[in-house]
C-alpha cells in the first residue's frame, strides 16, 4: 500500500465565515489554524497548501478569559536603542485596528517560512460585520456549537 500524497491541482480550496463574536480567542485561533494549515481534510499533505480560506467577522467582539485583557502584553522593537514598546491586548482591542489580535493568535499557531506565509495570506479578518468576499459564497462555520466551552459566557 501506497502512502497518499497530494498534488496542488487534485486540493479543493472552500470559503468559510465565522462570526468571533463571544468567542473564545485562542480556541476560535486553534480551529482556524487547523483549517488553514488544511488538517482536517483526509487528504492533507504537510508540504502542501491543503488548507481553506478563512473570513472573521466581528473581530472586535472576540472574549479573552481570565486577566488576558490586562495581563497579556504584545511587544515589538522600534530599531532603535532601548526602543522596545509594549501594548496590552485590551488596548490592542480597544483601538484603531482590533483585528490585530486574531490575525496574532493565528499567526503564531502557524509555522513561520514561506508555506506559512502562503497559509496566512487565506486568512481575512475584519473588526465589523461587513466584509467584501460575498461573490466566493462562504459556508458559515459555527465554531460555538463545536464545544461549549468556546463560547464565553460572561
Amino acid at each position: 500500500m501506497k502512502t497518499y500524497s497530494a498534488k496542488p491541482s487534485e486540493v479543493e480550496k472552500k470559503w468559510y465565515v465565522i462570526d468571533a463574536e463571544g468567542l473564545v480567542l485562542g480556541r476560535m485561533a486553534s480551529i482556524i489554524a487547523m483549517r488553514l494549515r488544511g488538517k482536517h481534510k483526509p487528504m492533507y499533505t504537510a508540504h502542501i497548501d491543503c488548507g481553506d480560506n478563512i473570513i472573521v467577522i466581528n473581530a472586535e467582539k472576540v472574549k479573552l478569559t481570565g486577566r488576558k485583557l490586562s495581563d497579556k502584553k504584545y511587544y515589538w522593537h522600534t530599531g532603535y536603542p532601548g526602543g522596545i514598546k509594549e501594548r496590552t491586548a485590551g488596548a490592542t482591542l480597544e483601538g484603531k485596528h482590533p483585528e490585530r489580535v486574531v490575525i496574532k493568535a493565528v499567526e503564531r499557531m502557524i509555522s513561520r517560512n514561506p508555506l506559512g506565509r502562503d497559509q496566512m495570506r487565506k486568512l481575512h479578518v475584519y473588526a465589523g460585520t461587513e466584509h467584501p468576499h460575498e461573490a466566493q459564497q462562504p459556508e458559515a462555520l459555527d465554531v460555538a456549537a463545536m464545544n461549549p466551552k468556546n463560547k464565553r459566557s460572561a
